[in-house]
């Protein structure tokens, strides 16, 4: 069966993740995309992929998939055209288009730019289509809000929504499973680290919001805050999570979970059992000034007690890096298994003793 993968830069998720599991399924893949450079070893067709017409005109494969944000309104209107299984693209659109969102679930006051004058402060700024925190701040008065540099694209206001922090990831409609999410101080929403949790009670709320958004079809992974037994979403990411999450949650659920998103965009959609009961953290190592990355630990698996650790650097030695206060500011992830969250704990404690990490 042949799989049309609709594809901007190259991401970790396709080369080490969708990629093999296609070969593993014995499928067919062509690569399209308008960084043809940057996927290497497949069959690629260069392609503007922001345009569904020239999706439609590259051809009508068994199936159209594709894990970019940007990507999934125009991946799933040339799924339509082809009348092949896939997204709602107009759920696809209010899910990435974040007035959209806002105005469709009509529970959180928000508007684009310009800000008007009686605007409920505090305010987090955003772009419209933006993610990994880019550009994403608190301001708390018309004074902040003038200070921060022109935008760049279309931005949005919306109500500061205090609570605690979860994801909820989604197949199908399914909960698959939730993270507790610490976030860094205020002004800026960088993600520090990531406690594989239940999800909360308030979880029904949350789906009853997918629902009516129209997202019910293949992976998402949704943002929401949890205050006084009231769920509200802040973000929905209508593909897997990412940042590595996504690989330690098929360890978490014991399952080619790659291949189960691919199957269900070939209208295979999978049978899934209970989760295995691990405990699981992600924590974020976050430079905090810009320069040059002299020393950090090499990539690798180890084991430290009951729990597994592994580093994945997302920095090398030598790279300069420069201060975004967004999610681009990661030198790598610390990924903790264990049979429960003691073992976590402690492996997580003694990898970071020992390693090293150094920005001169």
């Amino acid at each position: 069966m042949q799989v049309f993968f609709i594809a901007g830069k190259a991401t970790d998720s396709v080369t080490h993740g969708f990629l093999p599991a296609a070969a593993r399924l014995g499928l067919d893949v062509t690569i399209l995309t308008d960084r043809p450079e940057e996927h290497t070893g497949h069959r690629v067709l260069p392609c503007d992929v922001t345009d569904y017409r020239e999706i439609v005109h590259a051809g009508r494969p068994d199936a159209y998939f594709s894990n970019s944000d940007h990507l999934q309104a125009a991946t799933a209107l040339a799924a339509e055209f082809h009348g092949l299984p896939g997204k709602d693209w107009k759920a696809a659109l209010r899910c990435k288009n974040k007035h959209l969102m806002r105005a469709h679930l009509g529970d959180v006051w928000s508007t684009p730019f310009p800000v008007p004058r009686d605007a409920p402060y505090p305010l987090v700024v955003k772009p419209r289509e933006g993610v990994a925190s880019e550009d994403v701040v608190l301001v708390r008065s018309p004074d902040e809000l003038a200070l921060l540099p022109a935008p760049r694209r279309p931005m949005v206001a919306e109500e500061y929504l205090r609570g605690e922090l979860h994801t909820l990831e989604t197949l199908n409609g399914r909960v698959l499973g939730s993270f507790h999410t610490t976030l860094s101080p205020e002004p800026h929403f960088i993600e520090e680290r990531l406690d594989w949790a239940p999800p909360p009670p308030e979880t029904p709320q949350v789906l009853a919001q997918l629902a009516e958004l129209g997202v019910g079809f293949g992976a998402c992974h949704t943002e929401f805050v949890v205050r006084d037994g009231r769920a509200r979403i802040v973000e929905v990411n209508y593909r897997m999570i990412g940042d590595h999450c996504d690989f330690l949650l098929a360890e978490l659920l014991g399952r080619d979970l790659f291949a189960d998103v691919l199957l269900t965009h070939l209208g295979e959609p999978p049978v899934f059992e209970p989760a295995t009961g691990l405990a699981a953290t992600v924590d974020y190592l976050v430079a905090d000034r810009s320069g040059v990355l002299r020393g950090a630990p090499e990539p690798g698996v180890t084991r430290h007690g009951e729990a597994t650790v592994t580093y994945r650097p997302q920095r090398s030695s030598g790279d300069v890096i420069t201060l975004t206060r967004t999610n681009r500011d990661y030198l790598g992830t610390i990924q903790v298994v264990g049979p429960d969250r003691a073992a976590v704990e402690g492996a997580l404690a003694q990898f970071r003793r020992t390693g090293t990490w150094s920005v001169d």
